[in-house]
């Protein structure tokens, strides 16, 4: 709610809530009502670990959704599996199509981070770009990573750490 919001200091637009693919589904109608009422507010919305569930892509396109996140199960065998690459290339055009940005999950490596830049994929997050830390060291991770300090970035890179869960 807006008074939620102004409790905690934050505008809609500052926050973003997840809600995994099979949450969606367990109750389509309702999920899609809320969403609804979250979106009016301006709250941003992600379908967490996306192509894990069983949602129809006619419901996905009516969901008032910002982003997918698309879950590291796809991510981690991208490298090795032909089929898992091509999962994960379909999804980030299917999301761009639809005017949503893609999230990849579960980055541990610089090799998945390269190909994910290389097939459009705008924001990732996991373990190569930082463990999960506590709210207090976050400002500090910032810095450093501002600075370039915080890991090696690809040259030219356009990949973000997402969030800290």
């Amino acid at each position: 709610s807006r008074n939620g919001l102004r409790r905690w200091g934050l505008s809609a637009e500052q926050l973003i809530l997840e809600i995994t693919e099979t949450g969606l589904m367990a109750d389509p109608i309702a999920a899609k009502r809320i969403l609804g009422q979250l979106h009016r507010l301006g709250v941003g919305l992600s379908i967490d670990d996306f192509g894990t569930g069983y949602s129809s892509l006619a419901y996905l396109k009516d969901l008032p959704v910002n982003e997918l996140k698309i879950d590291r199960v796809f991510v981690h065998r991208m490298l090795e599996s032909p089929k898992d690459a091509n999962i994960v290339q379909a999804t980030i055009h299917l999301a761009h199509s639809l005017g949503l940005e893609v999230v990849a999950e579960g980055i541990e490596d610089i090799a998945m981070w390269q190909q994910l830049a290389d097939y459009g994929c705008d924001k990732a997050q996991g373990y190569h770009l930082s463990r999960p830390m506590p709210f207090e060291d976050v400002s500090t991770w910032m810095q450093e990573y501002d600075t370039g300090t915080a890991y090696r970035r690809p040259e030219g890179e356009r990949l973000v750490q997402n969030s800290h869960r």
